[in-house]
């Protein structure tokens, strides 16, 4: 029984982490550099509080088939 609990526990804990990591994920694209500041406009910008730190990850580019 307590084994039971344990997974059902931890199943639990996995899927509302996920769910967080999910909802904080956003689509932004830079509109300006200026020094060491970037301007972003993103789609979901009312997420966002000022101060807040992000972490930005540039887009993957796919690779060039050919022969």
């Amino acid at each position: 029984m307590n084994k039971k609990l344990l997974v059902l526990a931890m199943a639990l804990a996995f899927t509302l982490s996920t769910v967080a990591a999910i909802a904080a994920t956003t689509n932004c694209t830079v509109t300006a550099i200026d020094g060491d500041t970037v301007t972003l406009d993103c789609k979901k910008a009312d997420d966002l509080k000022v101060g807040q730190k992000v972490k930005v990850k540039e887009a993957k580019k796919k690779g060039v088939e050919g022969c």
